[in-house]
């Protein structure tokens, strides 16, 4: 199931140290710069490569988080 969270729930979940993965799908200089606590990076057009590797659990929470390219 895929399910949409809005900024306040994503907020809550890191406030509450909710177990969960955060995949920020951002070019590796823009993560670099600035990312989310805890967050892993996936490069966009790089996820098929990447997931296997920086998510393995396939029964943990993930998030999605899509920034910016701006």
């Amino acid at each position: 199931m895929v399910a949409t969270i809005d900024r306040e729930e994503l907020k809550g979940k890191i406030e509450h140290r909710d177990k969960f993965i955060l995949a920020e799908i951002l070019p590796p200089f823009q993560y670099e710069a600035a990312h989310l606590p805890g967050a892993v990076n996936v490069p966009p057009g790089q996820l098929r490569e990447l997931a296997p590797k920086l998510l393995p659990d396939k029964n943990a929470e993930i998030v999605v988080y899509c920034g910016s390219f701006t």
